[in-house]
């Protein structure tokens, strides 16, 4: 497939618009997640100023990614691909670190090619999780920074950028992810509602959040849980009384939600065993529809929340920060409410774009 550029202006960060871009990914719709949205976005928005080619392996159709059998025969698609290249790229960007050997394999086909990895949380961090997995997956990572140590590598935040350090990899710069989630601040907005947003994973934080905020605060407060079943560690908050679990939803009635509720609590909680999230997307798109977002102050969520001006950071794993922040803001008058996500929501969105991301992107290629 192939992004076709257009006339629109070019920015003065991207100054080698006619060097082609051949973007090599994995993640790509109709799966459905954080990634995904990343290497499509990103090469629509890079389209606009220069030439960009995209060989993807497409997800499934009902959301999920590639079998495993794709993901097995995806290389091979991609050498087909490589060989049948008709215009040499300038430039080789590879959607995320587990797939560092797409980058030499196109290497060989285009060895004047600057070469360009995206790293992200879970791609850089899987291997904390130790085990023969782990531990396995850590040697991968070592034999690819062996190998393209001149690669060029953008990291989602700067959490990401000081793992790679640790697991060697040079990072030549840092580019916050975008959303394009959009809603309005609700006038009739639920005082007694938070709401929670994610896969429901241990670092989330949600189980946590249950056993150690929850009970602090008034008993009439409620939560209200959005997104997918993924650890059955998590299953037991959603047991809880003061909470309702709605499953995942269409991002209209996600930014609906958003709204409307007192805040959005991103309660994640620091791993032990050193995982961490890389980004943290529910922080961008919960402020630009309309939310008060509090964050634990953590990984890459120090990168999703501007602190004070798209919502608050909270240390982590502090029970009475959370409490003594909530009741703050369940306590703001209508007019304070208003001033803050009026200016919340334009910072958000005019921070949190995927014109930034293309042209801090252009500007990692060019520097």
């Amino acid at each position: 497939m192939t992004a076709m550029p257009t006339d629109l202006p070019t920015r003065s960060a991207d100054r080698d618009t006619n060097v082609r871009v051949l973007f090599i990914t994995r993640k790509w719709g109709p799966a459905v997640g954080g990634m995904e949205t990343y290497c499509e976005r990103l090469t629509e928005e890079l389209a606009k100023h220069r030439p960009v080619d995209v060989i993807a392996l497409e997800g499934r159709a009902n959301g999920q990614p590639p079998s495993a059998a794709s993901l097995l025969f995806f290389p091979f698609t991609v050498l087909r691909r490589l060989i049948g290249q008709s215009e040499k790229p300038g430039i080789v960007h590879i959607g995320d670190m587990a797939i560092w050997p797409l980058a030499l394999m196109a290497w060989l086909f285009f060895p004047a090619a600057k070469m360009v990895i995206s790293a992200h949380g879970t791609d850089v961090s899987y291997g904390a999780r130790g085990g023969i997995r782990g531990s396995l997956y850590n040697l991968y990572l070592a034999l690819g920074a062996r190998l393209l140590a001149k690669a060029r590598v953008i990291a989602n935040s700067r959490a990401t950028r000081n793992r790679l350090k640790q697991i060697n990899w040079n990072c030549s710069a840092v580019v916050p992810l975008a959303t394009d989630l959009r809603g309005e601040p609700s006038a009739d907005y639920d005082a007694r509602q938070l709401v929670f947003a994610g896969r429901l994973i241990r670092q989330k934080g949600l189980s946590w959040f249950v056993a150690e905020v929850l009970p602090l605060l008034p008993a009439d407060i409620r939560l209200t849980v959005i997104g997918t079943r993924w650890d059955s560690s998590e299953e037991s908050a959603l047991e809880h009384p003061g909470v309702e679990f709605l499953g995942p939803l269409p991002q209209a009635e996600l930014a609906r939600h958003f709204a409307q509720a007192a805040c959005v609590v991103i309660p994640n909680v620091e791993r032990s065993n050193g995982e961490f999230e890389g980004f943290g997307l529910i922080a961008p798109e919960a402020a630009s529809a309309g939310g008060v977002v509090l964050a634990a102050a953590t990984g890459g969520l120090k990168d999703a929340v501007i602190d004070g001006e798209t919502g608050f950071q909270i240390a982590p794993g502090d029970p009475q920060s959370w409490v003594s922040k909530i009741t703050e803001v369940l306590d703001w008058s209508a007019k304070k409410r208003s001033t803050f996500l009026a200016r919340s929501q334009t910072k958000a969105q005019s921070h949190y774009t995927w014109s930034r991301v293309a042209a801090e992107t252009a500007e990692a290629y060019s520097s």
